[in-house]
């Protein structure tokens, strides 16, 4: 075999990945599982697809390396085959951004509206609240923050949000995330936050983006 037609066959093997990612259904499930193991009915339920129609997809993405898979009892449960997918993911995301007017249009129109303060890194994130001078608030369901959050992060879900605003006492800025940088679970619980009087900002990206970034997770 030639050195030209192993690279061609290479680059097939690639475009199977490509053809992998090029569904936003596949893309969301692979949110979903970024944020902890789920089986099929359950992520049926969070994408408001058919389970038969949610493992055709899982299905896919397990033939290219992207998930893994494992049974028990009469369900299979599916995880990411490695956090590595998270970084294709984000690049993805980055070329869109930044080569795309149609996603600009997006983010301009509904994202940026509903928050255009500069989101707190990651790094940051964990100094400021290892000395005490903000609130992180997770603000996913509560069995995703139990699969991993946050060290020290209160877990509010969005229809909780409003009672939990009434007991805070001590007026430090706090800074809520989700899932990733598109999940407006984050950014609809900062502008609540800001209606009630309340500084608060985003956590840049989400808690997969965290703990691919090596920083701690807490579990439980």
């Amino acid at each position: 075999m030639s050195n030209v037609n192993s690279k061609h066959l290479l680059f097939e093997q690639l475009a199977r990945v490509a053809k992998a990612l090029s569904s936003a259904n596949r893309l969301e499930i692979l949110e979903f599982l970024a944020q902890g193991e789920r089986h099929v009915e359950a992520l049926a339920k969070l994408t408001g697809l058919s389970v038969a129609n949610v493992s055709q997809h899982l299905q896919q993405l397990k033939a290219v390396g992207l998930v893994s898979a494992r049974k028990q009892g009469l369900r299979v449960h599916y995880s990411l085959a490695d956090q590595g997918v998270v970084d294709l993911v984000g690049a993805l995301r980055n070329v869109a951004e930044k080569s795309m007017a149609e996603v600009k249009v997006i983010l301009d129109s509904y994202f940026k509206v509903k928050d255009d303060l500069e989101p707190v890194p990651a790094g940051e994130l964990w100094k400021r609240a290892k000395d005490g001078l903000v609130t992180v608030l997770d603000v996913r369901p509560q069995e995703e923050y139990a699969s991993g959050h946050v060290p020290g992060a209160i877990n509010v879900p969005l229809k909780d949000l409003e009672k939990w605003i009434k007991t805070l006492k001590r007026k430090k800025e706090v800074i809520a995330y989700c899932r990733g940088p598109y999940c407006v679970l984050a950014f609809d619980a900062v502008e609540k936050l800001r209606t009630k009087g309340v500084a608060a900002r985003r956590m840049e990206d989400g808690f997969p983006e965290w703990k691919r970034a090596n920083l701690p997770v807490e579990k439980g």
